[in-house]
């Protein structure tokens, strides 16, 4: 393998990263991913998910998913009482599209192990598991209603209200995001007056010790999701780059909170697509004006306290749709185009996984294993050079790949450290029929199985 390059053949390939951690106490570590359907890159975060937890006291991991879903997966791994039988049953009833995304085997063992990892720790020192994202304008409603009657009936009215302004709509983020481009009339004034009562009842409702720390905490996160997704839907119509920053800047103030609740030695794991994970101002998305979660962590809290982690692949399968909502399918991911970062990188690592740190955090500055060699040329990697980053979404079709499935990038810079698999296999979802070889298995199957 070239110079800049570490081969990556099994968890000791990872102490590098893990050392950059420890020697600069860094408290947000964030794992991209290059497809939302790939098994390597779920297996190997969750390898270095296991090792910042064991080796380095991290307290929680925040993933791109909906909050009350992973809610859910959070009281699992705490043994709260009623929580689920199993990561499988707990994992299965994850239904909104994508569900591959979380509902598959590689999350399965992840979750029971941190549920056995927190058997034997007091609740406070229990690891959690949260959603990040913005989608769960109903669910998170129907949450505040659920806590509110059982921790105070009577003040359920204002809840209530704020529901019943949605009904119309028939849970169609569609319907409201098109009635309100037209009439000037939202819900959005019910939804505040919901989280501006709990925010009244704060003190009250959270005076009993952890467990009524965590409820309010849990109530107060989805009313200001409401919120947030009442605005994502309204501003849906208009197009443009308003809501993956609405988006994106939710995620990083539902981490903000998440930190502050876990307390000042608090330390995160951030999962989440590559776009969101790689810093965006070194990527053609700071043209669009768009901002990411990797960006606002690093500005928050410092280069020296952010660690982000891109992945990327050559070639393999994936889990991934046609079309928006449609069925899940297993599809060839083709070798990666001339020119992108995906073909040097497999053309530098002769085909084998590697590790690629792009940040000397002993000396604070971009240098020292930034150089790789091309042929006979070094290519200084410390350069602005935008080549094209595989990025494989939840909609993806390998006949135009070429065509919008790359992201100018300046590797070096948009992350920390990279793991390249260089040939990956599709993630293995619970709601598509087990089977033993992809040979045998069909091209699509519907999500409901």
């Amino acid at each position: 393998m070239k110079r800049g390059l570490q081969e990556l053949e099994n968890s000791v390939g990872l102490n590098p990263l893990l050392e950059q951690i420890e020697n600069n106490n860094v408290q947000y570590v964030l794992l991209g991913e290059a497809s939302h359907g790939t098994s390597e890159f779920y297996s190997w975060r969750s390898e270095i998910t296991k090792r910042l937890i064991k080796e380095r006291g991290f307290s929680f991991i925040a993933v791109e998913g909906d909050w009350p879903d992973c809610y859910n997966v959070n009281r699992y791994i705490k043994w709260i009482s009623g929580s689920g039988k199993s990561a499988y049953d707990v994992l299965y009833s994850f239904n909104r599209w994508p569900t591959w995304m979380w509902a598959n085997r590689e999350i399965v063992e992840l979750i029971e192990w941190l549920r056995e990892y927190n058997k034997n720790l007091s609740e406070e020192q229990r690891v959690g598991f949260y959603g990040l994202d913005v989608y769960s304008l109903w669910e998170s409603m129907e949450a505040v209603i659920r806590y509110l009657r059982k921790i105070d009936p009577e003040a359920v009215k204002t809840a209530i209200e704020a529901y019943h302004c949605f009904e119309p709509y028939g849970k169609s983020v569609e319907d409201y995001a098109r009635a309100t481009a037209f009439v000037p009339e939202s819900c959005e004034d019910e939804i505040i007056d919901m989280l501006v009562h709990l925010h009244g009842k704060a003190n009250q409702y959270k005076s009993d010790g952890l467990a009524s720390r965590e409820g309010y905490f849990n109530a107060e996160q989805n009313a200001i999701i409401a919120k947030n997704a009442e605005l994502y839907y309204r501003k849906m119509m208009q197009g443009g780059t308003a809501t993956w920053n609405i988006r994106d800047t939710h995620m990083m103030d539902t981490l903000k909170r998440l930190m502050e609740f876990h307390g000042k030695q608090a330390k995160s794991i951030v999962w989440a697509h590559n776009t969101h994970v790689g810093d965006a101002r070194y990527t053609d998305m700071v043209e669009a004006k768009m901002v990411n979660i990797g960006q606002l962590v690093r500005k928050y809290a410092g280069d020296n306290n952010a660690l982000l982690i891109g992945f990327g692949t050559y070639q393999g399968t994936v889990i991934a749709a046609k079309e928006w909502g449609q069925n899940m399918e297993r599809m060839h991911v083709p070798p990666a185009v001339e020119g992108s970062w995906d073909r040097l990188t497999h053309e530098l690592s002769e085909g084998r996984n590697s590790l690629l740190i792009f940040r000397d955090y002993s000396l604070g500055e971009y240098n020292g294993k930034r150089q790789l060699i091309v042929e006979e040329e070094k290519e200084d990697l410390g350069t602005t050079i935008k080549r094209g980053q595989r990025a494989i979404g939840v909609v993806y079709n390998p006949k135009y790949e070429k065509y919008g499935n790359y992201v100018p990038t300046d590797l070096t810079r948009r992350y920390d450290a990279l793991l390249f698999i260089d040939n990956t296999h599709a993630l293995h979802p619970l709601h598509m029929p087990e089977v033993k070889e992809d040979k045998d298995l069909p091209e699509t199957f519907p999500t409901g199985l």
